[in-house]
C-alpha cells in the first residue's frame, strides 16, 4: 500500500511514451505513491549526463526506489509486482500468465517511421489483436480483472487514436476494452493528456 516504501519511488516519465505509461498504471493500480520527473525527449534531455548514469541506454521510463534503478518497463513492472504484491498485475493460472507475457505489439515504430506505413503496422496489428482477444477478453484483454496485457495494451491504442488517428470503429473488441479502461482512474489518470508535463494543447 502507499506507505513510507512507496514514497521512496520516483519515475522518470515523458507525458508521450507508451512504455512510461504503462509503469503509471502499474503504480496507480498499486496505490503507490511516486514523484513524477519529467524528461522531456523531444528536447533530448534523456541524453544529459544526469539522465544517462541512470539509465545509459538513454530511454524512459526510469524506476528510483532507493538505492535500487531501473530501466524497461517489463523490468520495472515485475519489479513492482515482486515488491509490492497488491493488486497482483499477472493471474493465477499458468495459461493466463503466459497470454499477459505475450508480446502483442511492436514496442516502438521509431521516430522516423512514415506516418502513414506506421498507421498500416498499427491497423495491421489490432486486426490481429482482434482475433487473438476473441478467445480470452472478458471486460478487459484477458479476462475480466485488469493484468499485464492490459498495461500494454491501453498506451498503444491510445497512441494509435491520439498521434495516428487511428479509426477504431474497424477494431470493435479493443474499442470497448478501451472504453473499460478509461472508467478506471488508474488507467484515466495515467493517459498522455493527463502527466504534469502534458502540453497545454495536448490535454485531455
Amino acid at each position: 500500500m502507499a506507505g513510507e516504501e512507496s514514497k521512496k519511488l520516483k519515475l522518470y516519465s515523458d507525458w508521450l511514451s507508451s512504455c512510461a505509461c504503462r509503469v503509471r498504471i502499474g503504480l496507480n493500480l498499486k496505490g503507490l505513491e511516486y514523484e513524477y520527473v519529467p524528461v522531456n525527449l523531444l528536447k533530448g534531455e534523456q541524453q544529459t549526463p544526469e539522465f544517462l548514469k541512470l539509465n545509459p541506454v538513454g530511454f524512459v521510463p526510469v524506476l528510483v526506489d532507493g538505492d535500487v534503478v531501473l530501466a524497461d518497463s517489463f523490468a520495472i513492472l515485475m519489479y513492482l509486482e515482486e515488491k509490492f504484491p497488491q493488486h497482483s498485475l499477472l493471474p493465477k493460472d499458468l495459461h493466463g500468465r503466459g497470454i499477459n507475457y505475450q508480446k502483442f505489439m511492436k514496442e516502438k515504430l521509431g521516430p522516423d517511421a512514415d506516418f502513414a506505413w506506421a498507421r498500416d503496422q498499427i491497423r495491421r496489428g489490432f486486426a490481429a489483436l482482434e482475433k487473438l482477444l476473441k478467445d480470452y477478453s472478458g471486460k478487459y484483454a484477458t479476462g475480466d480483472e485488469v493484468f499485464l496485457a492490459d498495461l500494454f495494451l491501453a498506451p498503444q491504442i491510445d497512441g494509435a487514436i491520439r498521434i495516428f488517428k487511428v479509426d477504431m470503429d474497424e477494431f470493435p473488441l479493443l474499442a470497448r476494452i478501451f472504453k473499460a479502461y478509461l472508467e478506471l482512474p488508474a488507467f484515466r489518470d495515467a493517459m498522455p493528456g493527463r502527466q504534469p508535463d502534458t502540453p497545454a494543447e495536448h490535454r485531455d
